[in-house]
């Protein structure tokens, strides 16, 4: 067979000679030799290798054949070992059986037989296994029909889908996140079976579901993982926020789209142009307030007042129960949220170079991600209407690009600062200060003042007296 040929990777051929010396009948497993077949690019960042036998022994004697560039580490609890050669890890492992409790995923694992280690694999496409013994080197062991599967495009457990994910309910994540990924479909059975089975992702960690969502957030087409998330109950379990964003409301004619289809199709957008996992997250969380804001007024419909601000305020909360990082990456996203209609807002009137200032000031340097966002956020299914959107965008933009070159206002600072007003006045700290550097910073701003220290003191000296201080 084709994929042969990338066995020829010399530590297949060390792992082979070392596996017939020990006897461990071996075999390459898992999701390499899944995108092996699908003649994908390896997304796989471990290669996993089974052995009837130690593991650990067996990766020790591989380490000690590589020489000193072969770094290795046991993780004895587990009973695997890693090896680390060439920029690339290696996982070994001793095939095993496993049982579970109810209250845990954390398996009771015996010594098994290469069966005993497929059955316990989480899909077929997952399953297949290819030996590395001199005698049966490169044959394919496909005891579920993965090859099929990966035909036909379809996700499908080894087993029973009730015990495959109710033995480790991380495996229902995993099934959407591999569809989303690969653009397949999940088994009708595995659909249900997750669906009867959503609420035992409840014994998961935070962390753990968040990693798959974010790998699901990462794929070319993401609104495929969100639908599946939704229609199974999922994202009920661990994003009950975001399913609140889903349905229409009418009354007296008047209707709002419908936001959680709207959010994942901005999702998409944003996706066609870029990988910044954040600035995703921003797409994901630019309405989340609209559900608490919205308000029916008679004579004008449905309005969603201030979600921009309401939603930049959910941020932090969102990521701290989601378990996402509370630094930089979370602020970056609660900027975006919260600016993301002013954009939007100049379009629909004359653009001044005052108001495209304070965008530039509010923005910095995330000013050209905040203008991908908002484009991605033209949704609508007249054409007219996106068409007349984005020729006012693209106003917006050349306005943008315009007023940067000319006031250099992105990031900038006044040109005189707390201590030099202190200074001029002879005065200690005090609000008054406050107030002065909030003057001179918007009369910049909306063009009545220049960014020259000296015009700038002058103002300062003007203001003060205006203001009594």
């Amino acid at each position: 067979m084709s994929y042969k040929s990338s066995l020829k990777n010399p530590i297949f051929s060390t792992i082979s000679e070392v596996a017939d010396e020990l006897n461990f009948p071996t075999y390459v497993v898992g999701g390499w030799v899944r995108d092996l077949l699908l003649d994908r690019t390896q997304t796989e960042t471990d290669i996993d290798f089974v052995c009837i036998g130690n593991g650990i022994v067996l990766a020790e004697h591989v380490a000690q054949k590589l020489g000193k560039n072969a770094s290795f580490k046991v993780f004895k609890n587990f009973g695997t070992a890693m090896l680390h050669y060439k920029g690339e890890n290696y996982e070994f492992v001793g095939a095993r059986k496993e049982s579970y409790r109810s209250d845990s995923r954390k398996p009771i694992v015996e010594n098994g037989t290469l069966e005993d280690d497929q059955n316990r694999r989480d899909f077929t496409i997952n399953a297949m296994a290819i030996q590395l013994n001199k005698k049966h080197f490169g044959t394919l062991i496909d005891p579920f029909n993965g090859q099929e599967d990966l035909i036909n495009k379809r996700i499908r457990t080894p087993l029973d889908p009730d015990v495959t994910f109710s033995d480790d309910p991380l495996r229902m994540m995993r099934a959407v996140r591999f569809a989303s990924q690969l653009n397949f479909t999940i088994d009708k059975q595995a659909m249900l079976s997750i669906k009867r089975n959503a609420e035992r992702l409840s014994i998961i960690s935070q962390e753990r579901i968040t990693e798959e969502l974010n790998k699901i957030i990462l794929s070319t087409t993401p609104s495929v993982g969100f639908k599946l998330l939704f229609n199974t109950n999922l994202l009920h379990q661990f994003f009950p926020l975001m399913t609140k964003l889903q349905g229409v409301e009418i009354r007296n004619k008047h209707g709002h789209k419908d936001n959680f289809y709207h959010t994942i199709e901005v999702l998409d957008n944003i996706s066609l142009n870029t990988d910044n996992l954040w600035l995703r997250w921003a797409a994901i969380l630019h309405d989340i307030a609209k559900p608490q804001t919205k308000k029916y007024e008679n004579g004008h419909g449905w309005t969603f007042h201030a979600h921009e601000f309401i939603g930049g305020k959910m941020v932090p909360k969102i990521f701290r129960q989601l378990k996402l990082p509370l630094n930089e990456k979370m602020r970056y996203v609660k900027k975006l949220v919260t600016l993301h209609l002013r954009p939007i807002t100049l379009t629909k009137d004359i653009v001044t170079d005052s108001a495209v200032r304070r965008l530039l000031f509010d923005a910095g340097d995330d000013i050209d991600d905040l203008m991908t966002l908002c484009n991605a956020d033209i949704t609508s299914k007249n054409e007219t209407k996106v068409k007349k959107y984005l020729k006012n965008f693209q106003l917006v933009s050349k306005k943008l690009k315009e007023v940067e070159e000319k006031d250099s206002i992105r990031n900038f600072q006044p040109p005189i600062d707390g201590k030099d007003i202190m200074t001029l006045f002879n005065i200690e700290a005090g609000r008054e200060i406050g107030i002065l550097k909030t003057a001179i910073k918007d009369a910049i701003l909306e063009g009545t003042g220049k960014n020259e220290k000296e015009e700038a003191l002058q103002f300062v000296i003007n203001k003060a007296k205006e203001l009594n201080l």
